[in-house]
């Protein structure tokens, strides 16, 4: 069977997300013609685990103690089981691969090892490491308006006990919601924050990469990129993704960014995906 000429999108999520926070996106690229993937990383989606604990009426010491599939995943597990979905779309036509937030560094992963499965890299407000690890940008003056304790009152249980990332999203604590909605969707209302809250899991790993893990020169720098700048994302924000952008274009200034901007939240453009979609289909002309 001939390689298909329309692209396939591969979408990758961010932290304690999974393929359900595209479900709008997919609607609407499909309504547009175009065919995608939303990809579950490891310990992610049907395989993310959920106590007993975590259901109401909520057990606080089992939650903190119970242990969670997606211990031990590190940053090349994530890397390996996108290259595996990248291999199987490339056989059907060229690949756009879609990253956000966190799942930037995996994209960047597997970027730098494998760009001929990728025909051009996406990343919205997402990470793409050049210059400092992932964790070293927090201390850095783009990153100063972020209260890396906002969240304090739904971590469930001690990292380094558990070997992961547990946040208890379904906390009635009025200090976390207000924090978290203020950080991730300010510009949605109460419901849609609510709604979104519960496509969650409660469970991350543990592992943001290293220096190894940043984007290359002469792999990942060879790929046609662009970069959605969302414009009134506090968590991720602006000046942040434009130092990466930056960045990007001075590792490669002769394949710099093709630059976009959305005015969104963190997650506003998955709750009304219906311009990010136009954009990414515009994208798959170029």
């Amino acid at each position: 069977m001939p390689q298909s000429t329309q692209p396939t999108f591969v979408l990758v999520h961010g932290a304690f997300a999974n393929s359900f926070s595209f479900a709008p996106l997919q609607a609407e690229l499909g309504l547009l013609g175009h065919r995608s993937v939303a990809v579950d990383l490891p310990g992610h989606g049907f395989g993310a685990t959920y106590t007993r604990a975590y259901q109401a009426p909520q057990d606080p010491e089992g939650l903190a103690s119970a242990p969670g599939a997606i211990k031990g995943v590190t940053l090349a597990d994530n890397a390996a089981h996108l290259t595996g979905i990248l291999e199987r779309a490339k056989e059907n036509g060229p690949v756009i691969l879609v990253s956000h937030s966190r799942g930037g560094a995996t994209a960047t992963v597997a970027a730098n090892a494998r760009p001929d499965l990728i025909d051009r890299i996406v990343y919205v407000s997402s990470w793409c490491p050049v210059d400092l690890d992932v964790n070293d940008y927090y201390a850095e003056p783009e990153m100063a308006t972020v209260d890396p304790g906002a969240f304090g009152p739904g971590v469930a249980a001690d990292p380094a006990r558990l070997g992961l990332l547990r946040v208890n999203f379904r906390t009635n604590d009025a200090s976390f919601l207000t924090a978290t909605k203020a950080a991730f969707l300010a510009d949605g209302t109460d419901e849609q924050f609510l709604t979104f809250l519960n496509t969650f899991q409660p469970d991350e790993n543990l592992d943001a990469g290293t220096s190894a893990d940043r984007a290359r020169a002469d792999t990942w720098g060879s790929i046609p990129k662009t970069y959605i700048r969302l414009e009134h994302d506090t968590s991720m924000p602006l000046a942040l993704q434009d130092r990466l952008i930056r960045e990007g274009n001075a590792l490669n200034p002769d394949n710099p960014y093709d630059v976009r901007t959305v005015p969104s939240s963190h997650l506003k453009w998955l709750v009304d995906p219906a311009p990010a979609a136009r954009m990414l289909a515009e994208l798959s002309t170029l």
